[in-house]
């Protein structure tokens, strides 16, 4: 395997403002740079990555972290011994090379064992099977340092809609996140859980498509404290919405535990796009939310080089992504700092302060004067908000032209 690092890579201009460090918290899957570039149309067309020489590259690009399924580190069905090994030699990689593991997953998807599903599969030893594959790959997470789980239910869903009973299915999963829940409580583990929502693909339907269902399922289980989400843009635009507003509800409810980074052309197939290469106007506001807002946890870019690329494509894909998200961030600070912009805001979220005491919560004094009050209707819709004009002066200082 040739080492890249002894060649000119994208980040040679290490000085600039653009180039990712490690207090950027930029990570990467396994199986994101390894990604080998075969589809539903056609075979692989690049070679396997060593997971160790994977962290040294990313670790060389300015990356903070790496994470992993548990198949892409330790091949399925591989001996306890050669387990041991591979785990003490990527150990040692990261210590090597100033790497972390912030966040580990399981493979619930590949094998045609969960053809069914894992957790919703309708045979009893499935998901018996998925509860001791998952919780073997909680303990090489928290063997690694993670502090977070993701759960993505790739093929927890239906084709055939009689197949399922869709209230027995949520019973299901609800009963293994909860015993693993326990599980990771009972062995002393500091690991909360992100559950993954994807509307479809590889199934018709998903189970929990969109960040609201999830939501609103956490709350129904017995640890709903050690639940929270990892939502992907490619996922929620898959299904026409705007993934700003579902990491914002994630955010407001504290449940922004991790975030999958890409991009998608619109609602097809899962594209996982290098970031910011598509949806410059969304991914903007989507990197103005994390960074204004307080996100602290990795930015984990889920995504993955062409097909058309050999492997200094793959590591020219992986420094894009960080690069696009530092201009995104830049950007951000231009449009904080620009006086006409802020003036423009200020002006449209003033409007008629007369009511704003009124606007402070219920109470019986509140309810006689909001009921008595004669509003002049006529002439509030009368108001132009400058949408345009704000709308304008945004692709502006996204555009470098403020």
């Amino acid at each position: 395997m040739t080492d890249l690092l002894n060649k000119p890579l994208a980040n040679e201009a290490a000085s600039d403002q653009y180039a990712p460090k490690k207090e950027d918290k930029f990570t990467f899957g396994l199986w994101t740079v390894g990604n080998r570039g075969r589809d539903p149309f056609g075979d692989f067309v690049r070679p396997a990555l060593d997971p160790v020489y994977t962290v040294k590259t990313l670790a060389g690009l300015g990356a903070y972290g790496v994470t992993f399924h548990d198949d892409d580190l330790v091949p399925f069905g591989s001996s306890l011994a050669e387990r041991d090994r591979i785990v003490k030699e990527f150990k040692q990689a990261l210590d090597d090379y100033g790497m972390i593991v912030p966040m580990a997953t399981t493979n619930l998807f590949f094998h045609p064992v969960f053809k069914d599903g894992a957790f919703t599969a309708v045979d009893p030893a499935v998901r018996a099977y998925s509860l001791q594959k998952t919780m073997r790959a909680i303990d090489l997470g928290a063997e690694l340092g993670a502090k977070t789980y993701v759960f993505w239910g790739g093929r927890e869903g239906v084709d055939a809609e009689a197949s399922k009973d869709p209230t027995i299915a949520l019973k299901r999963m609800r009963e293994a996140l909860n015993f693993l829940c326990r599980y990771v409580k009972d062995q002393g583990y500091d690991i909360k859980f992100a559950m993954e929502p994807k509307p479809n693909e590889p199934r018709s339907d998903t189970y929990l498509p969109t960040v609201g269902h999830m939501l609103a399922f956490i709350y129904t289980l017995d640890y709903p404290e050690m639940v929270g989400l990892n939502p992907e843009v490619a996922h929620e635009n898959m299904a026409g919405l705007n993934f700003t507003h579902g990491v914002a509800q994630a955010l407001e409810a504290g449940k922004l535990f991790h975030i999958d980074l890409n991009d998608q052309k619109g609602p097809r197939y899962d594209q996982d796009l290098r970031f910011g290469s598509e949806s410059i106007k969304n991914n903007f506001f989507l990197v103005k939310l994390l960074e204004e807002k307080g996100y602290s946890g990795p930015r984990h870019f889920d995504a993955h080089a062409y097909r058309t690329e050999d492997e200094q494509g793959v590591w020219d894909f992986a420094l894009g992504c960080m690069r696009t998200y530092n201009m995104f961030k830049e950007k951000v600070k231009r449009f904080a700092a620009d006086k006409e912009i802020q003036g423009l805001l200020a002006e449209i979220n003033g409007g008629d302060q007369t009511f704003q005491g009124l606007l402070n919560g219920y109470t019986p004094e509140t309810v006689q004067k909001l009921k008595g009050y004669d509003f002049n209707i006529d002439q509030l819709a009368t108001r132009g908000y400058q949408y345009e004009k704000l709308d304008q002066l945004t692709i502006e200082v996204i555009l470098g032209v403020r």
